[in-house]
Formats: structure tokens, sequence, C-alpha cells
């Protein structure tokens, strides 16, 4: 098999899922691979780096081109969904997507169009900016404490099991907190999007 970077980046993220961001190690994809780690250096100087383009190809495979008639809620509520599946795609994929730099310039056409679509419905450059960052911020943010609590589809970790939740608050006579529960550490798809929707409604006054 050819090593090259592609190879490299489609391993990684296979591993990822197996282990998780933090095992997730050099040595570990070149042992998947049936190299010597310093076979993998030739591509990529650090683990920064690969975790850098792993999430870049994350991102150009997922991304569709933006309709220009598309109307700016209905954009900007597939925007933030749409990211929300990517990240889910893959373990840990919301922290691995924190902080990337992104390595393939093309990416930037999506952004640009997003900008011009909502330019266009009548935000300033400055509030259409303002509205792609939040919605990205928001989302990552978001499914980081998701996959805290399910690290894998229909895997949840067992520290925020519900029950045991309410039973070490018991002693602390703090019922509300308690009983909000569920919307804190279960039925994230309709939280989701219901922070989402807020944001949405929200940015609507900023217009012109």
């Amino acid at each position: 098999m050819a090593l090259d970077r592609i190879t490299v980046v489609r391993t990684g993220l296979r591993v990822l899922d197996e282990v998780g961001l933090e095992a997730l190690t050099l040595r570990k994809i070149a042992s998947e691979l049936g190299v010597q780690p310093p076979a993998l250096y030739w591509h990529f100087k650090s683990k920064r780096d690969l975790i850098d383009e792993m999430a870049t190809t994350l991102l150009t495979d997922h991304t569709q081109p933006i309709p220009g008639d598309t109307p700016w809620r209905e954009f900007t509520l597939t925007y933030g969904e749409g990211l929300r599946r990517m990240l889910l795609s893959h373990r840990d994929g919301a922290k691995m997507f924190a902080g990337t730099y992104l390595t393939d310039t093309s990416v930037y056409r999506h952004q640009d169009a997003a900008l011009r679509l909502l330019t266009d419905a009548g935000f300033s450059l400055a509030d259409a900016g303002q509205v792609y960052w939040t919605i990205y911020s928001y989302t990552i943010g978001f499914v980081i404490e998701e996959q805290a609590v399910y690290p894998r589809p229909g895997e949840r970790d067992e520290r925020y099991d519900l029950d045991r939740r309410t039973q070490r608050m018991a002693d602390e006579h703090v019922p509300l907190a308690t009983a909000a529960g569920p919307e804190l550490f279960d039925r994230f798809d309709q939280r989701y999007t219901r922070g989402l929707q807020a944001i949405v409604t929200g940015v609507d006054t900023w217009r012109t």
C-alpha cells in the first residue's frame, strides 16, 4: 500500500474512532498501517499537523455548495445542523475540530458564499461574519459536551447517568437543578435545535 498523506489521514480518522483523541498517537496510526513511526513524519511533523489535516479532510468531505437563492434562515439552520452531524460522525469529532488550522484554502469558498448570502439578506459584513462564527462556535461547544456524555453513539458515559446524578444531588436540596437533569444531559437533538433557533431568531434584528 502506497503511504501518502490521504492514506495516513483516513487511517487516523479510523484510529480516532477506536481510541479517542487523547489516546491517538502517530505510533498507533503507524502500527495500523504496518509501518514504523518515522515513515509518518515524512508527511506530518507532529500530531497537531495531522489533526489539522484530519479536520480539514472531514470538512471538505461534508461541505456542500450553497445555492444562491437559499433563504438566509434556511441556510443558517441547515449549516448548523450539518456541522453538528459532521462533528458527530467521528469520536471526539468536536474536540478534534476545535482550534483547527485549515490546510485546504478551498474551504473558504463555502465561507465566502455564506457571507454573500447573509449580506444579500440585509446583514452587514461584520454582522454576517458574527452570525457565521456564532453558529460555528455554538455547535462545536455543544457537541464537545454531547460527546462527553456519549463518547460513541448510543454509549453513555456512566458518570452522566441521570439516576446516578439524582442520587448524588439528594443531600444538596436543589430540586430545580435535579429536575433539569434531562435538559442538561439528554435530549441532545431537541436541545441543539432549540438553541440554534434561538440564535437565528435573535440575529434577525440585525438585518437592515
